[in-house]
């Protein structure tokens, strides 16, 4: 019942995400940590605004005073990146996030993260799972959460401090208050917006904000920063006349932006923005790492500077691994996830929001303007995407004929070469390219097509649709 996908364990509430089901995964972390002698180290948890996501943290961190494992609980809600830095900054072995992320409002789920603030990597989710399944539900002891108070087994905090005051200290940020830009800031319901303003007003920034109230159905939308979900935004940006528009998704970890035209940015267009800047203007030297979901326009521009583009199956944990291992100077993902060296080891939105106003400034130029300088430098190629909901009957077929039969609808466009890393991934000599996988987090199947003109992509996703009968999402 507790299987973890690439971002954590997530289940509709309700249905897996229950009080047992937690408490059954606290209790295999106990285990887990005891056998690994790190049980007296302690452990950090928090949580954002989904629905149950502050009791679930408590009916967790109740296992873990009982097991005698001391438990530091973030006791307001936090983004997922704050934990990441707390356990990075107070070397605990590991660290528990309350959250769906950009999921819909129906379903939660935890993050794990392990020594240095990482996700936690297959190897380490799957021994994990092996304790999970080992247990029954009257395994399961808890302690009540006041006894656990009074005792310090269970003791509550929130840093938020130390994990700004290091943005702050890391982001130029007096280059900033010589620009007096305008910002509009969009959590999307979520936990960024006391990030974002202390960040931009410690900056002097005229800061506006839009859907920052606690709603746990998030507006009725995905909180997730896209061109689809991003209309307010765009509109705020238009009639305040801001320099540039952000947004994060529920926990924070991802990043939506609007530029000062209106302009929705995809995140691949922002991954670029910043290896560039950061290559060109701030010198800094080294490679990039993207997923096999994400812009090659990184590649490009790795190239020109002469630097490699490293690309990993789907999963920040697999980016920063890379990220690690090749001393990258950025890593990111198409989804709006991206960490640049020197900070957490994982997907923070609130600083890749600071560094972008940070670009602004240093530039001395619109965001608009970065965009075109890159796009004349560059050439510009586009992406399509599209999502498939289905039985899991209709899963298998496709898995058997993408996956096992390994076939392929008739392309108009020559084959260079067929990558099976995760998912399905056509390379075609002309450059463009195209990955059908299935979701790690949700039951989905995705693809992604980038090539010289999004008619073009659209025409390969279409192939796709037609060869394995699928009708996207609306």
């Amino acid at each position: 019942m507790i299987k973890f996908g690439t971002g954590g364990w997530r289940a509709i509430i309700g249905d897996d995400f229950t009080k047992s089901n937690i408490q059954l995964l606290a209790k295999g972390l106990c285990d887990k940590m005891k056998a690994e002698g790190v049980a007296d180290k302690g452990i950090v948890l928090g949580y954002d605004r989904r629905f149950l996501a502050k009791e679930a943290m408590q009916w967790a961190a109740a296992v873990f005073a009982k097991e005698g494992i001391h438990a530091s609980l973030v006791n307001k809600s936090s983004p997922t990146p704050l934990i990441m830095f707390y356990v990075m900054k107070h070397n605990l072995p590991y660290g528990l996030m309350i959250t769906a992320s950009h999921n819909p409002a129906i379903y939660n789920g935890i993050k794990v993260f392990t020594t240095g603030g990482r996700d936690a990597d297959e190897l380490q989710t799957q021994d994990l799972e092996g304790y999970i399944n080992k247990l029954t539900t009257e395994d399961i002891k808890d302690m009540e959460y006041e006894e656990a108070i009074s005792s310090g087994l269970i003791e509550e905090i929130y840093p938020l401090n130390e994990y700004l005051d290091n943005i702050i200290v890391t982001v130029d940020m007096d280059a900033i208050r010589k620009r007096s830009l305008k910002i509009v800031i969009d959590p999307m319901y979520g936990v960024s917006e006391t990030s974002l303003t202390t960040i931009f007003h410690t900056a002097r920034c005229e800061v506006y904000t839009i859907h920052d109230r606690h709603d746990t159905l998030f507006g009725g939308k995905l909180p997730s920063p896209s061109a689809a979900t991003l209309h307010s935004l765009q509109r705020a940006v238009i009639d305040r006349k801001c320099d540039i528009g952000i947004a994060t998704d529920g926990d924070a970890d991802r990043i939506g932006v609007i530029d000062d035209t209106g302009r929705f940015l995809h995140p691949n267009d922002i991954l670029v923005l910043l290896y560039y800047y950061l290559v060109k203007y701030k010198d800094w030297k080294g490679p990039v790492v993207r997923n096999i979901a994400t812009t090659h326009m990184l590649d490009k521009v790795a190239k020109k500077f002469g630097q490699e583009c490293y690309e990993v199956p789907v999963g920040f944990k697999h980016i920063s691994a890379k990220m690690n291992a090749t001393n990258a100077i950025i890593g990111g993902e198409s989804s709006g996830g991206l960490t640049v060296r020197g900070h957490i080891k994982g997907k923070d939105g609130v600083y890749a929001a600071a560094l972008l106003v940070e670009m602004i400034a240093i530039t001395g130029k619109k965001l608009s303007e970065i965009c075109r300088d890159i796009e004349q430098e560059f050439g510009s190629i586009e992406m399509e995407e599209a999502n498939y909901r289905f039985s899991q009957e209709k899963k298998n077929e496709i898995y058997k004929v993408l996956m096992e039969e390994k076939k392929l609808p008739i392309f108009p466009t020559e084959i260079d070469h067929v990558s099976y890393l995760d998912g399905s991934k056509v390379y075609f000599k002309n450059g463009g390219w195209v990955v059908a996988r299935f979701s790690g987090t949700e039951p989905l199947l995705r693809i992604f097509c980038e090539m010289g003109s999004i008619k073009t992509a659209r025409k390969i996703i279409s192939l796709y649709e037609d060869y394995l009968g699928l009708t996207p999402e609306p």
